[in-house]
């Protein structure tokens, strides 16, 4: 951020009842925004009073601004919403408009959202809109990152979307069952009961657009499956929409046959981290063979995410970032 003279910015919100919400219990909203920007912010009655380094201020005031306009829409506004604005607010790239019937499904213009039965999904980066837009558009798609990015819940948001809407007839998603220091044999039950555990990240994120008592019906009937990658072959996945998660810990050999399930009707998501490949020494990644082998073809595209996309804990991406950066010390 470049520093300039120290000016003040008036923004006037004409509905009380939004300014209050905008400003958060305690103003905590209004204290997030400066402490990213590290401009005042002031209320004066109806007004905000935005003072710092025109830079800053212009900063703070879009955010502002934009966050404001979601509370007119009826829209609440969250920290999340706070940090979506800021990444969102860089000056945004010409775009294909390649599948925008499919789009228009569930955003215009700049924006994207993702409906879902339980609440609405919105990117909260370049690299996060870019790949939601690209799993509309592609019968195969792959997000490669680190963890925290939201490869995978918007992998399984973008699947449930399509349910609902009758574009696919089912969603299946899929793991390989690598342990890390540990192996299913020592686990208690039956092969359910040891496979959960895996599958465990993609329930959770299931739960999170969709109704408990849907979920489980669904699941009962098949509409939804969670199966380990192992599982997988012998089958055609047709009208599906298909996620393979933790993809780098699947050999060649799995991906290959994962990738040649694919029917007709379906889209298949592929997600992972190169940085945590949890396969023996000397057995190489499906993942990163399948980057290497299909980069050439147009059909199918390739997404990737940094630290600065992580989306969880601050500390997060720190930590991510420290990794990142230790080989080059």
């Amino acid at each position: 951020m470049t520093t300039g003279t120290l000016t003040e910015a008036i923004l006037e919100f004409p509905d009380n009842r939004l300014l209050i919400d905008l400003c958060g219990e305690f103003d905590r909203n209004l204290t997030d925004i400066e402490s990213r920007t590290g401009v005042q912010i002031l209320r004066r009655g109806n007004q905000l009073a935005v003072h710092g380094p025109e830079d800053a201020r212009e900063e703070a005031a879009e955010v502002l601004r934009a966050l404001y306009e979601r509370l007119e829409q009826g829209r609440e506004v969250s920290s999340a919403d706070i940090d979506r604005e800021f990444r969102m607010a860089s000056p945004q790239p010409e775009e294909s408009t390649a599948g925008s019937s499919q789009l228009e499904m569930f955003g215009s213009g700049d924006k994207i959202e993702i409906k879902t039965r339980r609440k609405l999904i919105e990117p909260r980066t370049e690299a996060q809109k870019a790949y939601v837009k690209s799993l509309f558009e592609n019968e195969l798609a792959f997000g490669i990152g680190p963890a925290g990015t939201g490869k995978t819940y918007l992998a399984v948001a973008v699947g449930v979307n399509m349910l609902i809407n009758g574009l696919v007839d089912r969603i299946i998603l899929s793991r390989p069952a690598v342990e890390a220091g540990e192996k299913l044999g020592y686990l208690p039950g039956d092969m359910k009961d040891k496979v959960d555990p895996y599958m465990q990240p993609l329930y959770d994120a299931l739960n999170d657009f969709m109704p408990g008592k849907q979920l489980g019906n669904m699941m009962a009937e098949k509409t939804v499956e969670i199966a380990p990658l192992a599982f997988m072959r012998g089958r055609t996945l047709s009208n599906a929409f298909v996620v393979l998660d933790e993809a780098q810990n699947a050999t060649s050999m799995q991906m290959k046959m994962f990738l040649t399930r694919l029917g007709e009707g379906s889209r298949m998501v592929i997600t992972g981290d190169r940085s945590q490949v949890d396969l023996p020494r000397g057995v190489n990644s499906g993942l990163a063979d399948a980057e290497r082998i299909l980069k050439h073809i147009p059909a199918i595209s390739f997404n990737y995410f940094t630290g600065k996309d992580v989306v969880r804990h601050p500390l997060v991406a720190a930590i991510i970032e420290a990794y990142e950066d230790e080989p080059n010390r």
